[in-house]
């Protein structure tokens, strides 16, 4: 078979060599192993069309988390998809200027894109959405996710979430938590919080994860749900107290730190999703070769190892389980976000 020619990485280019029941039973049930089974194609997926380049839409900037996870597989997957992957930014509005692309690309398998939490969350936080977040998309796959932690300033006299909730009602108003803006998944982990624990404490938004987590060091905010991978660091240190992580089990980064459904919020959970997805109306027989592609890339050790590095744990959920969660999770973000009233015109 011939090889694909390798495409130069000028930032946005990977080189091609050779060839809901609850949430997580939406991701990892027995129907869903059941689905992967049926998607089943050969361990390497054949060609696009004459081997043009796969074009990859991230609706997020350079340096996010999305980011980050597709550029440590990109060379995984061109070579499973045995095509080029060029891969281009296009943030703004929240996800919705990128994601009004790829929901207008062709439905060839020529063009995905690369989703996250506020896929599902911005039909209820903005007014107007150009598209369709369920209807006008095909899920590929929920391809990882990422744990969050709840963390405190040092300086915050409460070392567990049982404390803190203890002293916000002893002290309510006067506590503050930080997020990476109104409306982001940072944002509703921190509310969901404030909501279920029903807390009076405010709201200080920030313009990235970045000038979120110098605040928080800085003690300028007391605190915020932030990612886990880069406050690892920071809470082995000192520099951080982590007072509990936000999905349903322990994070192996943070063996000591309960979660915060244990420590008397049962039912919270949330962790940062990334999926894969194409135009609605895609072929299935594109769908199951990206999918397959996915799966076959993940499999390589390289590309397994990158993403558990960058924090995420891997799914490779199939399509239709796929297809399921985020229709389940855009529920589950609208309720969140009506409790927290959030809206941004």
């Amino acid at each position: 078979m011939p090889q694909p020619t390798p495409a130069f990485d000028m930032h946005r280019i990977a080189p091609a060599p050779h060839g809901l029941p609850t949430r997580r039973q939406a991701l990892a049930t027995g129907a869903a192993a059941l689905a992967a089974a049926a998607w089943g194609l050969p361990r390497v997926a054949r060609a696009q069309g004459d081997g043009k380049p796969l074009r990859v839409i991230l609706p997020l900037s350079a340096g996010s988390g999305a980011d980050g996870a597709i550029r440590a597989i990109s060379t995984s997957l061109a070579k499973a998809l045995g095509q080029p992957i060029v891969i281009e930014n296009l943030p703004g509005a929240g996800g919705i200027t990128g994601t009004t692309q790829i929901v207008r690309a062709p439905k060839d398998g020529s063009v995905i894109g690369v989703v996250s939490n506020n896929h599902v969350v911005n039909p209820s936080v903005y007014k107007n959405i150009p598209f369709d977040s369920l209807a006008d998309i095909t899920p590929i796959t929920i391809l990882g996710a990422t744990p969050f932690v709840l963390v405190a300033h040092p300086a915050v006299p409460a070392k567990t979430v049982q404390e803190l909730i203890a002293l916000a009602k002893s002290k309510p108003g006067v506590l503050n938590y930080g997020s990476s803006g109104n409306g982001t998944i940072l944002h509703l982990g921190a509310a969901m919080f404030v909501d279920q624990a029903k807390l009076d404490i405010k709201h200080i938004p920030y313009r990235g994860m970045g000038p979120l987590m110098n605040d928080i060091l800085g003690g300028q905010v007391q605190l915020g749900v932030v990612a886990v991978a880069p406050a690892a660091a920071h809470i082995k240190a000192g520099a951080l107290r982590a007072l509990g992580v936000t999905t349903a089990t322990r994070v192996a980064a943070l063996p000591g730190v309960p979660t915060i459904a244990e420590q008397g919020l049962p039912g919270y959970e949330l962790d940062g999703w990334i999926a894969p997805v194409a135009p609605a109306g895609l072929p299935k027989a594109e769908l199951a070769r990206l999918y397959n592609g996915f799966k076959a890339a993940m499999e390589m050790p390289e590309a397994r190892d990158a993403l558990i590095a960058q924090g995420y744990e891997i799914k490779l959920t199939p399509p239709e389980p796929a297809a399921a969660f985020f229709r389940s999770e855009a529920a589950r973000m609208a309720q969140v976000v009506k409790n927290a009233n959030v809206k941004i015109d």
